[in-house]
């Protein structure tokens, strides 16, 4: 018997051997590729009938009807005589006559490769045997094979497909791993697609969405739209203003110099340290200026303290205090400190332990800012690790015996945290991943 069967696969067994039993010469085992016939057809010739007389063939593509009949005959037969110009049933006939067989199986498997005319001779010969011939063949195609029992073999169940897994894999993942889970959907209970499983190119990559960017465009677009209102609103008001100022009819001249006695008047009031360099300029300030400007009028008195400032300037010649140097502040921005990966506590940790992992990412600074934006604490770890060429730093939180008491911990953690869906790993899987930074 071979080593390991699955109960659905050992089950089909029986019942393809209860089929011979009840009458049933020729056995077609139908299924996709993959599924696993030629792995079922050798346990069947293994375990059943250990005394009959068993003959197995492979049937390629590239095999003659002659070559195949010589091969059924040579391993049911002690050194038989094949002319090659009867077919399989007629050369069986006449062997039956010289010799005795005794009671024969014929497993046959790629049967998609026989032609029509073997199909159907190996058809009539399961009928018209004159001694026990049970035939199984495998293949893909219904309705090859005329007066045969069809059996269809179906995909692994769930269940099923993990026992297949952990019997040529030592490290699976948890059950909850999202990516282990998505590989057993996907592989629909195809073992030979369950087999193709790699431990290390399969593994969660949870990536952190950049909760800012959708805001900053946000912000942009608000910010232009608000530029633009005030644009519309400004070129309004300068039209209306455009029009009230220069389309007035008609425009009168306006006076615009000051006369001597509005400057002699002013000039009374200043202190007497001013006045003299006041009544200097009064012949000079007799001729008057007139042109066309706004309807406002001149501040005479905010034109006479100008004045009066600037002869209390002269006179005074007092110097200007020169200002006081300002010693520059250098400001400084908080630097994030970068924490070391933590490859040496995990080495130290017990292989059968369980973590909780949150965050792997390419870049160290977006994990450290994880732990410390989610105040995950010391119990928060980061090792690094090697995936494809590239560095990678994956966020751990806690180190727990079983992982048990790892869901327990995992409800307590923030809600940010738990919406990245954090899940489980053993530490010696880490061990493993570790070691890739070395090779």
């Amino acid at each position: 018997m071979q080593s390991q069967i699955l109960p659905s696969r050992a089950a089909l067994v029986d019942r393809i051997a209860l089929q011979f039993e009840y009458g049933q010469n020729l056995i077609a085992l139908l299924g996709p590729s993959g599924l696993g016939k030629s792995y079922l057809l050798e346990t069947f010739i293994t375990d059943k009938y250990s005394d009959f007389n068993k003959a197995f063939v492979q049937v390629t593509a590239r095999m003659t009807d002659s070559q195949l009949m010589s091969e059924l005959l040579d391993q049911s037969f002690s050194t038989p005589l094949i002319d090659q110009n009867l077919s399989l049933s007629e050369n069986f006939f006449q062997l039956v006559k010289k010799q005795n067989c005794g009671p024969c199986l014929w497993v046959l498997d790629g049967a998609r490769h026989l032609s029509d005319e073997m199909a159907a001779d190996l058809a009539l010969l399961a009928k018209n045997s004159p001694t026990t011939l049970y035939i199984l063949v495998a293949s893909q195609a219904v309705g090859q094979f005329s007066n045969a029992v069809e059996i269809h073999l179906e995909p692994l169940s769930m269940a099923e497909s993990k026992q297949l897994m952990h019997w040529f894999f030592n490290n699976l993942p948890v059950d909850e791993d999202p990516v282990f889970q998505t590989f057993l959907k996907e592989s629909h209970g195809n073992p030979s697609l369950l087999l193709a499983w790699q431990p290390i190119e399969h593994s969660a990559e949870v990536k952190v969405a950049d909760k800012v960017s959708w805001r900053l465009h946000l912000i942009t677009l608000m910010i232009i739209i608000m530029l633009l209102i005030i644009g519309l609103l400004y070129k309004s008001d300068m039209t209306q203003w455009w029009q009230e100022v220069y389309q007035q009819q008609p425009v009168e001249p306006v006076a615009t110099a000051i006369s001597v006695e509005q400057l002699k008047q002013s000039a009374d009031e200043l202190p007497s340290i001013i006045k003299p360099a006041l009544s200097t300029d009064e012949s000079k300030s007799s001729t008057i200026v007139t042109t066309e400007q706004d309807e406002t009028h001149n501040n005479v008195a905010a034109i006479l303290d100008s004045l009066a400032v600037g002869a209390k300037q002269a006179v005074l010649q007092q110097p200007e205090a020169e200002p006081k140097a300002v010693t520059p502040v250098e400001v400084t921005e908080p630097k994030l400190t970068n924490l070391p990966a933590d490859n040496a506590w995990f080495n130290e940790q017990v292989d059968d332990n369980f973590v909780i992992q949150l965050l792997a990412v390419t870049k160290q600074a977006i994990a450290e800012q994880f732990i410390v934006a989610q105040e995950l604490g010391e119990a928060a770890k980061i090792y690094q690790t090697r995936r494809n060429n590239k560095s990678w730093w994956i966020v751990t939180y806690g180190s727990y015996e079983n992982i048990n008491v790892a869901r327990k911990v995992t409800a307590t953690l923030p809600e940010a945290v738990r919406r990245n869906q954090p899940f489980y790993k053993k530490i010696s899987k880490i061990k493993q991943e570790i070691a890739l930074l070395d090779q």
